[in-house]
């Protein structure tokens, strides 16, 4: 059994690093990049001479950090192209629902307000520092329903491990009794510096979520009283505590190992016609 599963990994790694020998474009319409990103990505305060204020929350950006933040973003713009491909190879191969990819780039304005809130809650800290701790700027998620999650995660994370990535962070929340129910992983691109979000997720995982997205970003607010953080913090663990766990999902951990460096990232190639019947194992 275990010679089956590492010969039906090595083949599918094998025909998608021959399918890269051609170059990086997508092969086949579900491959495509999807509509244009970035097209309009400055955010409505990029221009004005003060840097960047936030909208009555007191967060703000001087006019050097503000232009650090568009120059990471146009980087990450640039590497979306690269990792897209692999992360829509993974979801085929995976038989996942590939959720929300048209907000696969962070806005300028939700980026700036995530640096300037960390510089605020970190005196001292510089927006380079500040930035480097940004792991969202382009950002996946990736569902199964209940039964095929497991499996589901299991084969995309040994895929993007297998493809050269490095899986820098792997949050598995499925077996803490309060706050969000899923996966978060980040994920390091070899020839770019820094990471990019994967969440995987099952459809009441992620209507959890976003159930509570506002009450997230309230929490987040630094003016918020405590009084009231408690109270939000209540209602968004009785949201996630009503997310069934999938058998095995509490279990599942980051790939151990990467691919040797001279396999490059694949251009994805036809899924098979017909579902794995063997899990991958992790690792």
């Amino acid at each position: 059994m275990e010679t089956l599963v590492q010969g039906r990994r090595g083949a599918v790694a094998a025909a998608l690093a021959a399918a890269l020998s051609v170059g990086m474009a997508p092969t086949a319409a579900w491959a495509a990049p999807g509509p244009a990103v970035g097209a309009d990505r400055t955010s409505r305060s990029t221009a004005r001479d003060d840097g960047w204020h936030g909208d009555g929350d007191g967060l703000e950006l001087n006019a050097a950090d503000n232009h650090a933040v568009d120059a990471f973003l146009k980087q990450a713009e640039e590497a979306e192209k690269e990792i897209s491909p692999r992360v829509r190879a993974a979801a085929v191969l995976s038989e996942a629902e590939l959720i929300g990819f048209d907000q696969r780039l962070k806005s300028p304005d939700s980026l700036k307000r995530k640096v300037a809130t960390s510089m605020k809650e970190t005196p001292g800290q510089t927006v380079d520092q500040a930035l480097a701790t940004m792991k969202d700027s382009v950002r996946y998620t990736l569902q199964w329903p209940d039964g095929k999650y497991t499996s589901g995660v299991t084969l995309a994370a040994t895929l993007l491990s297998t493809w050269g990535d490095d899986a820098v962070k792997w949050s598995n929340t499925w077996d803490r009794p309060q706050g969000d129910k899923g996966i978060n992983s980040a994920w390091r691109e070899p020839r770019w510096g820094p990471s990019y979000e994967v969440q995987f997720h099952t459809p009441a995982g992620k209507k959890a979520q976003l159930d509570t997205h506002k009450i997230y970003e309230e929490q987040r607010l630094p003016g918020t009283p405590p009084e009231r953080v408690k109270e939000l913090r209540a209602q968004q663990d009785a949201i996630f505590a009503a997310v069934p766990v999938p058998a095995g999902a509490a279990g599942l951990t980051a790939p151990g190992s990467r691919a040797p460096a001279e396999l490059s990232p694949p251009v994805p190639v036809a899924p098979p016609t017909t579902p794995p019947a063997t899990q991958l194992p992790v690792g």
